[in-house]
């Protein structure tokens, strides 16, 4: 019983205040601001490497110095649509996947 007071003189301090429709904007522009910087510091930058990657793993052909995601260094010796044949020493060759491919070296 002693808290009651207590509680219904919060509940007259808590009316909502109306603040229109710019009171509600700036309550999600933080939100909005947020989600901005994040796109242009994360996301933006991360589909931009994909699609390098992606463009990079197309260019894969015969001839080719590749290192892998593992860390093998290999010469590319066959490219076949999911899969690349490397040779990493003298008559040992290892079929890995395209998407494995890191750091692709032209030929030359």
């Amino acid at each position: 019983m002693l808290f009651l007071p207590v509680a219904l003189a919060y509940a007259e301090d808590a009316a909502p205040s109306g603040g229109g429709p710019l009171g509600s904007f700036m309550s999600i522009a933080p939100l909005v601001l947020l989600f901005v910087i994040f796109y242009f510091l994360l996301i933006r930058p991360q589909q931009k490497k994909a699609k390098e990657h992606k463009q990079m793993l197309s260019e894969v052909q015969k001839g080719d110095s590749v290192v892998t995601n593992g860390g093998l260094y290999g010469r590319v010796i066959s490219v076949q649509e999911d899969t690349i044949t490397i040779e990493i020493a003298e008559n040992v060759r290892v079929k890995i996947a395209r998407e494995a491919v890191a750091i692709r070296k032209p030929q030359g």
